[in-house]
């Protein structure tokens, strides 16, 4: 797949997280708030899985099976770790928040150093 293809698939992934984050914010739709964690770190997963794909892409090295499988599997295991924690009344999900964190930043800045 060459990169002008790969940077259009993840032009539209980011499209579709606009949308969604556009119907979250204009929806009436509250979520709980000790489901609020989860969220959080499942919301940081799928960042993280954007900016992965948008760095792999600009590598020209895009696959979307790599972006499907990482943006599902993330977010399990940061569920799965929050839920964990909750269950053993420690705050696992610090360990997602931090390393979901680390990692987009790390792509944010190959992703800018690539652009300029």
């Amino acid at each position: 797949m060459g990169q002008r293809t790969g940077l259009i698939q993840v032009a539209l992934v980011l499209l579709a997280a606009a949308v969604g984050i556009i119907v979250g914010v204009k929806t009436n739709i509250q979520i709980p708030v000790t489901y609020s964690r989860y969220t959080a770190v499942m919301l940081l997963a799928a960042l993280d899985s954007i900016f992965g794909a948008l760095k792999a892409s600009l590598n020209g090295r895009y696959e979307n099976a790599v972006f499907l499988s990482g943006l599902i599997t993330n977010s399990a295991v940061a569920g799965a770790l929050t839920y964990l924690g909750d269950k053993l009344g420690v705050e696992l999900y610090f360990a997602a928040i931090f390393a979901f964190g680390v990692r987009i930043f790390q792509n944010i800045a190959v992703i800018r150093r690539q652009l300029l």
